[in-house]
């Protein structure tokens, strides 16, 4: 099974992942930040990857550092998960709809980290969640992955609707490419043989 876990500790943030890749969606974890906790708990029930997160951090200051570690130690647990990448789809898209909103979510697992956000809110905050964060974790995310991502919201009004969209659009992108394909499930899905590195 493409299982992994990651523990990060800094002197800002202690955050541990368990991320198991061929799950079927359970969510166990607790940020210390709700709307973080919320979104988390519907990518793993999108993307079908049992994930378990624990993180405690100077959210007394502000969410930042929580929000951008936990983005980056659930990347470094699906690179690790993922190993060399054998087998798998490598690409990913999904166009998820939600009520007025409608975002896309496109990636490759390329091992060649990218992120292209296209993604505006209307608002600050969300609840005590500054919307602007929410890039600080698909950026995070997106790098120690190794994930080019392009995430973008086509049209929406509701600020909870359009970031809820792209959660459940990197979900459901993120479930297609790293699933392993059953035509070349012993083949690196690349001219080179290897994913990462140079084009």
């Amino acid at each position: 099974m493409r299982v992994a876990s990651v523990d990060r500790v800094t002197r800002e943030t202690q955050i541990s992942v368990t991320l198991n890749l061929d799950g079927t969606g359970q969510f166990d974890g607790g940020t210390g930040i709700g709307f973080l906790d919320h979104m988390l708990e519907n990518f793993s029930r999108h993307a079908l990857i049992d994930l378990t997160v624990r993180a405690t951090g100077d959210i007394h200051i502000d969410f930042h550092h929580t929000v951008e570690d936990t983005g980056i130690t659930m990347g470094m647990a699906l690179a690790k998960a993922l190993g060399d990448r054998k087998g798998i789809r490598r690409y990913g898209s999904a166009v998820i709809p939600m009520d007025e909103t409608c975002s896309e979510v496109s990636l490759d697992l390329s091992n060649r980290p990218y992120l292209i956000w296209k993604v505006a809110f209307t608002r600050d905050k969300l609840g005590e969640f500054d919307t602007e964060l929410f890039k600080e974790w698909f950026q995070a995310f997106s790098q120690t992955g190794g994930i080019t991502l392009h995430v973008v919201n086509r049209y929406g009004e509701n600020n909870h609707h359009i970031i809820e969209s792209c959660f459940k659009g990197l979900a459901r992108a993120l479930r297609m490419a790293a699933e392993i394909d059953p035509r070349a499930a012993e083949a690196v899905p690349s001219t080179k043989g290897t994913l990462g590195g140079s084009l």
